[in-house]
């Protein structure tokens, strides 16, 4: 080998007994980190999440540049999403006004709720599982949800009634896209009961329900990667451990590495809540520097 690099055996046999510097050691045990729960979480963690995982878990305060660099070394990336584009013009009996306006920030737990429903394929059949959840802007955690055969009213009357049962004090603000159940008069009529205000995306605005569908991405995405999913029953167990994960586990940057429900018990329990802003996007904003009319 020193042969063949033109080194001499000397060099070799003096880097072979070298005495280790210790970040070399400490990269070392972080690569040992990052192959541990690339392996552990299937594949789902960029180098972003990888650093939180790696200083809440094991209370350490590295940067996301140097996870950045070991992770590449490693050749270790995140899975890969497929976008897809499908839209079906809905038939609507009432429709409410688009008050969110995409403004996705919420200063307190039960001031902004999102909802929708999606659908998952069961493996190895033409049948299909309908998700139907509820999630608080304030912290992104899923505060209800139902799996149910069928996308039908009762889905999402009873994805609404877990909501309220376990926040009856709420009088949220309720954001979906205009689906027949959330333009239904009783639904309406629920909502009105309960001193709730609708708020609907436009049609064609996806963008409008963007934490939503963001959720949507994660579920589909990383919840194949976590768990095994081979028939309808593991699906559905799939689907519940996830949620339960993202709620309780899936460390999040926007929250300082807190998970969902960890930010939602500080905040109820307070009677100033910690504000969370959504980080500005530098693409976006110097697209519109660039092309949004002055």
């Amino acid at each position: 080998m020193c042969s063949k690099l033109n080194i001499p055996r000397s060099s070799y046999y003096k880097w072979l007994n070298r005495e280790i510097p210790e970040q070399e050691k400490e990269n070392g045990m972080i690569a040992t980190l990052v192959l541990e729960y690339d392996e552990r979480f299937g594949h789902i963690l960029g180098y972003r999440r990888m650093t939180l995982w790696i200083n809440g878990l094991n209370g350490k305060h590295y940067s996301k540049n140097r996870i950045h660099r070991i992770m590449k070394a490693l050749n270790v990336h995140a899975v890969i999403r497929r976008k897809r584009r499908n839209y079906t013009a809905p038939t609507p009996e009432i429709i409410a006004d688009n008050i969110l306006k995409r403004n996705f920030t919420a200063s307190k737990p039960n001031e902004k709720w999102a909802t929708d429903v999606t659908e998952f394929k069961v493996p190895g059949t033409s049948k299909k599982l309908y998700l139907s959840a509820i999630i608080d802007l304030y912290d992104r955690s899923v505060i209800s949800y139902v799996v149910s055969k069928s996308n039908n009213n009762n889905l999402v009357f009873d994805t609404y009634k877990a909501a309220i049962l376990n926040n009856p004090d709420a009088r949220p603000l309720f954001h979906s896209d205009r689906g027949f159940q959330y333009t239904s008069k009783v639904f309406q009529w629920m909502l009105r009961e309960q001193g709730v205000t609708q708020s609907m995306s436009r049609v064609g605005h996806c963008i409008d329900n963007g934490p939503t569908e963001g959720f949507w991405g994660i579920v589909k995405t990383e919840m194949f990667q976590l768990y095994a999913v081979s028939d309808e029953n593991s699906l559905r167990n799939g689907i519940s451990q996830f949620i339960s994960f993202y709620n309780n586990e899936r460390f999040q940057e926007r929250f300082g590495g807190k998970t969902p429900f960890q930010v939602r018990t500080e905040a109820l329990a307070a009677t100033d809540p910690i504000q969370y802003p959504i980080p500005e996007n530098k693409r976006i904003q110097k697209y519109k520097s660039k092309y949004a009319a002055q």
